[in-house]
C-alpha cells in the first residue's frame, strides 16, 4: 500500500533551488513595501523615546509612551474591513497603503510643530495616531505579500517572509539612523526631525503608485467557503463575511485546541525580546553611547546584519523547515539578551555593542522571517488581511502591552540593567518549551504547504 505524500520523509531543497526561489520580481514590491511597514517604528519608537529622554523624562514615564504600540495588537479588530472594503483608488491592497502613509505625513507635520514642554499629551495623542494609521497600513502590507504569492507556495513565502523582513528593517534601521545622526548636530531639534521624516515618506508614497495590485477573487473564495452562490448579498451576508467568517473559518479548519496553540505560541515568542527593544535607547544613553553611536551601530550595523541573515534565514527555513529556524533564533534570542547584560557591566564599549547588534541582528532576522512564513502559511487567501492580522497582532502584543512596563521593571531593580536583561533571557524559556511540544503540527502545517 503506498504511503500518504504527507507521511514520506521530505527531502530538503538544494541551495541552488532556495536561491533560485528569489528570482522574482514580485519580492522587490514585497521588499519596498516592508520599508514603508518599518519605517513608522521610527516615529514612535527609538525616535520619540530619544527625544523624550533627551527632554529629562522618567524611564518609566518613557516605557509607558510604548501604550501606543498596543494598536498592532487590537488592528486584527477593523482587518476585516480592508478584506472588505475597497478605496476608489489603486485597488484593494494599495489603496489602503497611500490613505494610511498619507495619515503618517500629516501627523509627522504635526508633530513638527510641538515641544514636550507645552504639548506632552498632544504629543502623545498624535503618535497613537501615527501607530493607527500604521497598524492599518501593516494590515494591508501583509495581505499583499500573502496575495502576491501562490497559494501553499512554502518556499516562496519563505522568501517573501525574508525579503518583507529585510524591508522592514531597512525602514526602521537604514532610514531609522539618519535622525540620530542628525540629533548631534546643533541646527537640528527633534521636532525638526519630524518634518524630514514625512518629506522621507514621498518616495514610499510613490512606490504605492507604481506596484502592481495582485489579482484575488475574493467573492468566489467567500462562496465556497459560504457554500453559497457567488451572488449572495445582503447586509446580514456582508456582516458575516466580513466580522465573522475570517476569524471562524480558521479555528473551523485547524481545530479550536490546535488554532488556540498556535496562537499561544506567536504571543509567548518574543516577550523577552519585546522588553529588551522597549528599553535599549533609554539603556544605551544611560550607559554612555552617543547619538552617533546610537545610529552607527544599533541601526546602520544592525540594519546590514539584519538583511543578510533574513536572506540567510529565508534559506533555512526552505532547506530545513519552519520549525527549526524557529528553535535557533529562540536560543540564540537568549543569548544575544544576555550579552547586553555584559555591556551594562563594562560601560559603553562599541566592541561589544557590535557583537551584541550583530547577536541580536541575527536572532531577530531569523525568528522573524521563520514567524512571518509560519504565519502567513496558516492564512486562507480570502481573508489573509484578517487572519494575518490576529496572529501577527498577538505577535507583537508582548512587545505593546506586557513591554509597556519594562521601564517600571528596570526602576524596582533600581536601574540594574544587567539583571533586567538576565530577566529578558529567561522570558525565552517557557516559548521554546511550547514551541518544542507544538513541533510536530508546525512541521504539519509546512507538508501541507508543500
Amino acid at each position: 500500500m503506498a504511503q500518504c505524500c504527507f507521511c514520506q520523509p521530505q527531502r530538503p531543497i538544494s541551495l541552488f533551488a532556495a536561491l533560485k526561489t528569489y528570482n522574482d520580481k514580485r519580492l522587490l514590491s514585497i521588499f519596498c513595501f516592508g520599508i514603508s511597514s518599518g519605517f513608522p517604528w521610527i516615529m514612535i519608537g527609538s525616535v520619540l523615546s530619544a527625544w523624550l529622554k533627551d527632554d529629562g523624562l522618567s524611564r518609566s514615564a518613557i516605557g509607558l509612551f510604548g501604550v501606543i504600540f498596543a494598536t498592532y495588537s487590537f488592528n486584527f479588530l477593523w482587518s476585516p474591513l480592508l478584506d472588505k472594503v475597497k478605496p476608489p483608488v489603486l485597488g484593494q491592497r494599495r489603496g489602503w497603503i497611500l490613505l494610511m502613509q498619507l495619515c503618517i505625513v500629516g501627523c509627522c507635520l504635526v508633530m513638527s510643530q510641538l515641544s514636550t514642554q507645552s504639548h506632552l499629551y498632544f504629543i502623545a495623542l498624535t503618535g497613537l495616531c501615527i501607530a493607527i494609521a500604521s497598524a492599518t497600513q501593516d494590515i494591508a502590507i501583509d495581505g499583499f505579500r500573502i496575495d502576491s504569492i501562490e497559494e501553499h507556495d512554502k518556499d516562496g513565502m519563505s522568501a517573501a517572509s525574508s525579503v518583507a523582513t529585510a524591508g522592514w528593517w531597512t525602514g526602521y534601521g537604514g532610514l531609522g539612523a539618519i535622525p540620530f545622526y542628525l540629533a548631534d548636530l546643533t541646527s537640528f531639534t527633534w521636532p525638526n526631525i519630524y518634518l524630514l521624516l514625512a518629506v522621507m515618506m514621498l518616495p514610499l508614497i510613490i512606490v504605492t503608485f507604481v506596484t502592481r495590485e495582485p489579482v484575488v477573487d475574493r467573492d468566489m473564495l467567500i462562496a465556497r467557503i459560504q457554500h453559497r452562490k457567488e451572488h449572495a448579498t445582503g447586509l446580514l451576508y456582508w456582516l458575516q463575511t466580513t466580522l465573522i467568517t475570517p476569524f471562524s473559518e480558521f479555528f473551523n479548519r485547524n481545530g479550536v485546541r490546535l488554532a488556540a496553540s498556535f496562537l499561544l505560541f506567536i504571543f509567548l515568542f518574543k516577550i523577552g525580546e519585546a522588553f529588551l527593544g522597549r528599553m535599549s535607547i533609554v539603556f544605551y544613553k544611560e550607559i554612555g553611547f552617543t547619538n552617533s553611536d546610537i545610529a552607527t551601530y544599533s541601526k546602520l550595523l544592525n540594519w546590514w546584519v539584519t538583511i543578510i541573515f533574513s536572506l540567510l534565514g529565508g534559506l533555512v527555513n526552505m532547506r530545513y523547515g519552519i520549525y527549526k529556524g524557529l528553535m535557533v533564533a529562540g536560543i540564540a534570542m537568549a543569548a544575544s539578551n544576555l550579552l547586553f547584560a555584559v555591556i551594562a557591566q563594562v560601560g559603553p564599549s562599541t566592541s561589544l555593542l557590535t557583537l551584541a547588534v550583530i547577536v541580536d541582528g541575527f536572532t531577530g532576522a531569523w525568528s522573524t522571517v521563520a514567524m512571518v512564513a509560519f504565519i502567513s502559511l496558516l492564512c486562507n487567501r480570502a481573508f489573509s488581511a484578517t487572519q494575518y492580522a490576529l496572529m501577527a497582532s498577538l505577535s507583537v502584543a508582548g512587545r505593546t502591552l506586557v513591554a509597556s512596563s519594562s521601564g517600571v521593571v528596570v526602576d524596582v531593580l533600581e536601574g540594574n540593567w544587567s539583571l533586567f536583561f538576565i530577566l529578558t533571557a529567561l522570558m525565552v524559556i517557557p516559548s521554546l518549551s511550547f514551541l518544542y511540544w507544538i513541533r510536530e503540527d508546525i512541521k504539519s502545517v509546512e507538508h501541507t504547504a508543500r
